[in-house]
This record gives C-alpha cells, sequence and structure tokens, in this order.
C-alpha cells in the first residue's frame, strides 16, 4: 500500500501550474494616458515626421538641414528609449528619473528651437511649388510641434523634479 501511494508521488508532475507571469520591467500601460505619456507619444510621432519630410529630399545640399537632421534623429532615438524605459521607470528606483528626464526634455527643447529656427529660413532655399520646398515647409512646421511639445514635457518634468527636490 506504502509503495502505491509512493509510485502515485512520483506520477505527478512537479512542475506548479503555468501561470503567465509578470515581469517586474512590465510597460506601464497607464503611463501612455498621462500628460507626460502624451506629450512623449507626440513627440515621438512629430520629431518622426520631421526627419521622413527632410530626408525625403536633397538635404544634404544645404547644410543647414544637415543638422535638422542630426538634432531630429537624435532626440527621435533617445526619446523614443526613454519612453520605453519611463513606462518602467517605478520598476527601477536606482535611476533618478525625474532628473534624466529634465535633462532630456530641456536640452531637446533648446536643440528642437535652433533646429525649427533653421529649417524654416532653409526653406528660403527651394523652389516654391516643388517638392523639396514642401517637405521642407511642412518639416518646419512639425519641428515647431516638436519644440512645443519638449517645452511641455521640460515643464511637467520641472514640476516632477521640483516635486522629488522638495520630498527631500
Amino acid at each position: 500500500m506504502e509503495r502505491a501511494a509512493v509510485m502515485s508521488a512520483h506520477r505527478t508532475p512537479s512542475v506548479p501550474e503555468c501561470n503567465i507571469s509578470t515581469s517586474t520591467l512590465a510597460f506601464d500601460q497607464h503611463f501612455t494616458t498621462t500628460a507626460k505619456g502624451i506629450l512623449l507619444l507626440a513627440e515621438i510621432v512629430f520629431g518622426m515626421l520631421v526627419w521622413i519630410l527632410v530626408g525625403g529630399t536633397d538635404y544634404f545640399d544645404v547644410s543647414a538641414l544637415c543638422w535638422v537632421m542630426f538634432v531630429a534623429i537624435l532626440c527621435w532615438v533617445l526619446t523614443v528609449c526613454l519612453f520605453i524605459i519611463y513606462g518602467a521607470h517605478s520598476r527601477i528606483p536606482q535611476v533618478p528619473w525625474t532628473t534624466v528626464s529634465l535633462c532630456l526634455n530641456c536640452s531637446a527643447a533648446a536643440l528642437y528651437l535652433v533646429t525649427a529656427v533653421a529649417d524654416a529660413f532653409s526653406v528660403n532655399q527651394a523652389i516654391r511649388g516643388r517638392h523639396n520646398y514642401n517637405c521642407w515647409a511642412a518639416s518646419a512646421f512639425f519641428a515647431f510641434l516638436t519644440t512645443l511639445c519638449y517645452a511641455g514635457s521640460s515643464y511637467l518634468s520641472y514640476c516632477a523634479w521640483k516635486t522629488t527636490e522638495e520630498g527631500q
């Protein structure tokens, strides 16, 4: 009888039931509904439009537009990385996220302001009504929108940073 109990114990699987586990670095979907998340998504979309519109033209003939491409792609990549990581920021408390976000957003706002102005002045070097003119004009418009988004994110980051500093 004991042998039957031992044999049945060996036949039962030792692996627990397969439950869906959640990672500690899972993306916080609620983050995308906050003002910060919406601004980050807008920065990603508008920034991508800037470098796609400029990149689809002969921008390398105008040195200011090479700067526009550099800033647009650099800020876009950094913002995408921040968006991916920032969705799980509360699960990595070792990183001072408010300071990182403040530095990135303020730097990007300043760079994009210079970039938007350079992009707007470069529109005059294209022939009105042509492909380059239309794309450069649209990219200048989206560069100014992206600048506004980064300025809004800078403000929200400053408020969060100030709250964090006062709490310590």
